[in-house]
C-alpha cells in the first residue's frame, strides 16, 4: 500500500511490467510523458523502460512481471489499458497468492495477457516537452494549476510570443495550448478526487471558471459527471 503522495523513485525492469492500482489513483512517469491511471486501468512497461510512480489517496499497487522470452504478443511501447471484472480479478489472484503452484501460475498469466489484446483506455497522456520554454509554462501550471493566464501571459512571463508557444505546443505535444490545458487540468481533478476533495474546490483549483464549467468538461472527457464517476469508481478513493 502507498501512502498519499508516496513516490516509487524511477527505476527499470528486465521483464515486461503491468501496473495496476486496484486503489487510489497513480501517477506514471516516462520519459514519453506522464499517464493518470485509475483503479478502472492499468499501466504496461515495456522491459527496459524508466518509469516512477506518485501515488495519490492512499493506493493498493499491484505489478506483474513478464519474462521478456516469455509467449507474446507483448505491446511495444508504454500505454495505459483499461481493466475489465475478469482482468482485474486474474491480477489480483496473480499478486495476493504467493503460493499458487506454478502451472496454476503459469496458466493464469496466459489468460491476463490474452485479456490484454482487447482492451483499451483513453489515453489521459501529457506528452514530454523539449523546449525550454514550454517547460517553463509547465512548471508555472504545475506550481499553481488554479493559475488562468491566457498563453500570450504565460509566454510574456517565460520570454516568449504567444506564436511562438503556438507552435511549439502543435510540434512536440501534438495539439493545441487549450488542448494541452485541457488534459493538464483532467489529470490534476483527478488526482483531487482521489484525495477526497469536493467538485467546488476541485474547479477552483483547477482553474476552472465555475464548478459548472469543470462538471461539463469532466463530462465531455469521460461521458459522466465527478459524482457519478466517483461512484462508478468506489475504489478511486479510500
Amino acid at each position: 500500500m502507498l501512502s498519499h503522495q508516496e513516490r516509487i523513485d524511477w527505476h527499470r525492469h528486465t521483464g515486461h511490467q503491468l501496473i495496476y492500482p486496484r486503489r487510489g489513483v497513480l501517477r506514471v512517469f516516462t520519459a514519453a510523458g506522464v499517464w493518470v491511471v485509475p483503479p478502472s486501468q492499468g499501466a504496461w512497461m515495456p522491459a527496459g523502460t524508466a518509469h516512477s510512480h506518485r501515488a495519490f489517496g492512499a493506493t493498493e499497487m499491484r505489478a506483474i512481471l513478464f519474462d521478456v522470452d516469455g509467449e507474446g504478443p507483448f505491446p511495444q511501447r508504454p500505454t495505459v489499458l483499461a481493466f475489465t471484472p475478469l482482468l482485474r480479478e486474474a491480477v489480483t489472484a496473480l499478486t495476493d497468492d504467493a503460493a499458487m503452484a506454478p502451472d496454476v501460475r503459469s496458466r493464469l498469466a496466459r489468460v491476463v495477457l490474452d485479456l490484454l489484446r482487447s482492451v483499451e483506455a483513453p489515453q489521459r497522456f501529457l506528452p514530454a516537452l523539449e523546449d525550454p520554454r514550454l517547460r517553463e509554462v509547465v512548471a508555472l501550471l504545475e506550481e499553481d494549476p488554479a493559475d488562468r493566464r491566457t498563453l500570450a501571459q504565460l509566454g510574456a512571463a517565460v520570454g516568449a510570443s504567444e506564436r511562438t508557444l503556438s507552435r511549439l505546443f502543435r510540434e512536440e505535444a501534438g495539439m493545441t495550448f487549450a488542448q494541452w490545458r485541457g488534459q493538464f487540468r483532467l489529470h490534476h481533478a483527478l488526482v483531487l478526487l482521489a484525495s477526497g476533495q469536493q467538485v467546488t474546490r476541485i474547479a477552483g483549483a483547477c482553474g476552472y471558471a465555475s464548478p459548472s464549467a469543470f462538471i461539463g468538461a469532466f463530462r465531455a472527457s469521460f461521458g459522466t459527471t465527478p459524482g457519478e464517476y466517483l461512484r462508478r469508481e468506489p475504489d478511486l478513493r479510500i
